[in-house]
């Protein structure tokens, strides 16, 4: 479990999501090491956060004891293996959903972080959107009554991704906050 909040967090993966994580993550002072394949991408995020350790090696990463706990912001057809090797390194893991393509290593993930006593959590932001936590209030305090449908509609796809079907990709909000 983390002890010590400060510089503690390794983030691999810098792309589309990546770099927001990269920007919290600095401004809380957490960020100690960002890893990505690309070295531009590398030098770029330097020019802005030029204090954080930056590396191509995920296993360089996962070898430094200083790192705590890693946030995985990658292709989600890695996020088996990475949080696989994270977990196995005694780190504490944060991985953007999805937090695998099947359900079987879905629950095979589960089960290392809790035979490795780790923390394993999965990025559903949704959740914290202060208008999802009203919604809630509203639905706990009884003022709609009793739900007994529920229609979601997505408005805004944003990135479409090739390597997950689309369900990966999107369904996981909706499910969250429902």
């Amino acid at each position: 479990m983390i002890e010590n909040h400060e510089r503690c967090i390794g983030l691999v993966g810098l792309g589309y999501w990546g770099k927001n994580i990269l920007r919290n993550l600095y401004e809380l002072g957490v960020l100690h090491s960002a890893c990505d394949t690309n070295k531009d991408m590398l030098s770029e995020h330097k020019k802005h956060y030029s204090d954080v350790a930056y590396t191509t090696s995920f296993s360089e990463m996962l070898r430094d004891p200083s790192i705590q706990a890693v946030v995985i912001a990658t292709p989600a057809v890695t996020h088996y293996e990475h949080v696989t090797h994270s977990l196995s390194a005694g780190k504490d893991v944060f991985v953007e959903k999805p937090l695998a393509l099947t359900v079987k290593e879905g629950e095979e993930l589960v089960e290392q972080a809790k035979k490795k006593n780790r923390i394993l959590m999965v990025g559903h932001v949704l959740q914290y959107h202060p208008a999802v936590i009203r919604l809630k209030e509203i639905i706990s305090s009884g003022e709609l009554g009793k739900i007994q449908y529920i229609y979601s509609n997505r408005l805004n796809i944003g990135k479409l991704r090739t390597e997950e079907n689309i369900l990966w990709s999107f369904a996981p909000h909706d499910i969250s906050v429902i």
